[in-house]
């Protein structure tokens, strides 16, 4: 049970999904986060956030996304993490609630060994040959972190749903 209510999954999730594509895609093909698509996914966030939730959740969500903002500012500048991956983190904070924190981290952890698994198979697979020009097939040991980035917030905004069902 996620403290994330199906109203704001019903709201949230469509938008999440379609950013998080195209962020995966992009993360792939190029090893970049357009700013554009963080833009996008905290503006979504921004407008639709005070319709779902109260306003004292909004505020500590914005919070939330500021403070990550700053972590990842700060893994950034060690090296730790790429500056797309940190923006990224930082616009999808606030749609997770902070005591799902745990949960969601769980998510991503799977999220990332499968996205992993999937990325190496297809780059030794026939799969490579249909998107040959993806720079993330030759990094080396840099992996595009929007891709399970992306599958894990989109997982985590679905969860209501499967309650649901």
């Amino acid at each position: 049970m996620t403290h994330l209510t199906l109203s704001q999954s019903l709201v949230f999730l469509p938008f999440a999904l379609v950013i998080g594509i195209y962020v995966a895609w992009r993360d792939l093909s190029a090893m970049k986060i357009p700013n554009v698509s963080v833009y996008a996914l905290f503006a979504v966030f921004v407008v639709l956030g005070p319709f779902v939730m109260p306003l004292e959740t909004y505020g500590i969500r914005w919070a939330q996304g500021l403070g990550m903002l700053v972590v990842g500012m700060i893994l950034n500048a060690a090296g730790a993490m790429g500056a797309g991956d940190s923006k990224f983190i930082a616009a999808d904070a606030p749609f997770v609630a902070a005591s799902d924190a745990v949960l969601v981290l769980f998510i991503f952890c799977g999220a990332l060994l499968a996205a992993f698994a999937a990325h190496r198979l297809a780059r030794i697979s026939p799969l490579r040959a249909m998107v040959p020009h993806w720079q993330s097939w030759e990094t080396g040991r840099r992996f595009p972190m929007g891709f399970p980035l992306s599958a894990a917030l989109a997982y985590y905004l679905a969860l209501p749903l499967f309650e649901v069902l």
